[in-house]
């Protein structure tokens, strides 16, 4: 059983709306309610009675549900007893997409110099999930895309890029240098789901497809497959390469990759990555910096 998609439950039960409850959590009301329904669909029973003015609990709700928060109260304290009692310090790191792309390779070399007995554990994260799993403590930092809507994280940033249109690589539009708003307008697009800010950093598109992608990762896939055109930040070209796409620039908001914690986290093995991160940033443009002088 998901312990997200019952903490999601327990949220809905003290709100008995599904609005309210997935703000909390900062995502949209429908994934939000798309998780409800899994966990529904696991235990083989209703939760929740939905109409289109209310929700209320189920007598199965209401006989599981207190029982769940006991159980994850107990969760928590196992989790806090076990990483007390750790000889190594471990940092659980979300990842959504490429991550910090050409920057890994500074950031993992400044970590082991520094801090050498940091074990370094790989969560992958999709949109829906990128924010809550650093709330819950799911990661102790999270890279990922940041579209707003996290005004209760720790968020710095690490690096923006430019967007690029991921088309099918037999689309007639593959062979073009550049592309416009004008260019894509009338064409149908794969749909970036899990936050709100998606919408905006995407582009009002007035013609969707009904394919939706939760991660970055899978867009790539999701073009080739279906026909439609997808948007991208400018990594995914050298990070996720795909024979049956093309990555074409295209002008509008940029894509901001940034460093998520908890406001209150003081420990050492976070604030030790989000200092090799920065300074893998400026090690980064300090390269990229020779590199232009030299050409």
């Amino acid at each position: 059983m998901d312990v997200r998609s019952l903490r999601y439950a327990l949220t809905l039960a003290d709100e008995l709306h599904f609005g309210r409850a997935a703000s909390v959590h900062y995502i949209a009301a429908q994934p939000f309610g798309r998780r409800i329904q899994e966990l529904e669909r696991e235990l083989g029973t209703k939760l929740f009675e939905r109409t289109s003015r209310r929700v209320t609990l189920t007598p199965a709700g209401e006989r599981l549900l207190p029982r769940a928060r006991r159980v994850l109260a107990d969760l928590d304290a196992l989790m806090q007893a076990v990483e007390g009692d750790r000889t190594e310090p471990v940092l659980r790191i979300g990842v959504l997409g490429f991550g910090l792309a050409d920057r890994w390779p500074a950031t993992r070399a400044l970590l082991a110099r520094h801090h050498p007995a940091l074990e370094l554990v790989y969560v992958e994260l999709d949109w829906a999930n990128q924010y809550d799993a650093v709330r819950t403590g799911d990661v102790d930092v999270a890279i990922l895309h940041d579209v707003g809507g996290a005004e209760d994280l720790l968020l710095e940033r690490v690096m923006d890029t430019e967007r690029c249109v991921v088309v099918p690589a037999d689309a007639d539009l593959a062979e073009a240098g550049h592309l416009t708003a004008s260019d894509v307008s009338d064409r149908p697009w794969v749909t970036p789901v899990g936050q709100p800010g998606l919408a905006d950093w995407s582009g009002d598109r007035s013609i969707r497809g009904d394919v939706e992608v939760r991660s970055p990762v899978n867009i790539p896939a999701a073009v080739a497959t279906t026909g439609l055109l997808g948007i991208h930040a400018e990594p995914a070209t050298r990070f996720l390469s795909h024979p049956g796409v093309r990555y074409l620039p295209i002008d509008g908001p940029r894509a901001v990759v940034a460093i998520a914690s908890r406001l209150r986290d003081q420990r050492e093995p976070v604030a030790a990555f989000r200092a090799a991160a920065q300074a893998g940033a400026v090690m980064d443009q300090l390269d990229h910096n020779a590199s232009s002088f030299a050409t």
